[in-house]
């Protein structure tokens, strides 16, 4: 039985039949919690957590492909069968039967990281723009068309910079984006990290014809920490859809698997 079905919502509405679309969005933390002696690898409960969401959609950041330090400090001769995955972390987490997109957005001296899209449903060209800022953090924006229903959902998965200047300069790459270069009348959604603790973005992506996930109930809901979460750092916003609900998933066990928590939303076209 996985165990975080039961600390998430009821059954989900999103169904290959059903018209509703469920997008969650997950910074994983590279699969792994802790520092030095005390780190451990959540990568396998992360594949449950994911499984759990029961989106048609998972945008993730903080994604590894491969980490030669990592995958052996977790070796198959110490952690057995809960060592290190034998393949990208983004396969790793798909459902069976989901497609998967990822691009690289950091290169680092053991390995590198990125953005990547897990979906229901299937996926079209793969794009990655290079919004790094400044030479001392690499980011990048994934860009995948999904066809949903017979309609085509342009989908952007981003981890925005730690400098506030430098998070001002990427929403504006992502809105040119959006507002330039994706169909006009086709549904957007960008979600990701957005690294905004002092909700000062929106209004770049409101131009852009984008509408931030809420509801009256629920109009910011935080993510960051995950212990005791007081930020909302990890947002969604779209075009041509409307928010019909918005949760974060709650409690002792998803708090261990990374340093945020996942956003779930569920949308119907405008």
């Amino acid at each position: 039985m996985n165990p975080f079905h039961s600390t998430l919502l009821p059954p989900a509405a999103t169904t290959l039949s059903a018209k509703g679309l469920r997008v969650a969005t997950y910074n994983i933390h590279k699969g792994v919690r802790g520092m030095g002696p005390t780190k451990r690898l959540e990568i396998h409960n992360l594949g449950l957590a994911v499984e759990a969401l029961d989106a048609d959609i998972v945008c993730l950041q903080e994604v590894r492909s491969f980490n030669h330090q990592e995958a052996r400090k977790f070796s198959v001769t110490q952690f057995g069968h809960g060592c290190w995955p034998d393949k990208p972390q983004a396969d790793y987490l798909a459902p069976e039967g989901y497609d998967v997109a990822y691009r690289t957005n950091a290169t680092t001296k053991h390995g590198e990281h990125g953005n990547a899209l897990l979906s229901r449903w299937p996926i079209g060209s793969i794009g990655h723009h290079d919004v790094s800022d400044h030479r001392f953090e690499q980011r990048g924006l994934l860009h995948v068309p999904v066809q949903w229903n017979g309609i085509e959902v342009h989908v952007v998965v981003l981890h925005l910079g730690l400098i506030h200047s430098s998070r001002v300069r990427q929403t504006s790459r992502v809105a040119k984006l959006v507002a330039e270069h994706l169909p006009p009348d086709a549904p957007v959604v960008v979600a990701g990290d957005f690294n905004d603790w002092n909700e000062a973005l929106d209004h770049i992506l409101i131009d852009a014809g984008l509408t931030r996930a809420r509801t009256l109930m629920a109009e910011r809901v935080p993510t960051y920490p995950s212990r005791v979460p007081v930020l909302a750092l990890d947002r969604v916003y779209t075009r041509g859809l409307q928010c019909q609900s918005i949760l974060v998933p709650r409690g002792t066990a998803w708090a261990r698997l990374s340093d945020h928590l996942p956003l779930v939303a569920e949308f119907e076209l405008a």
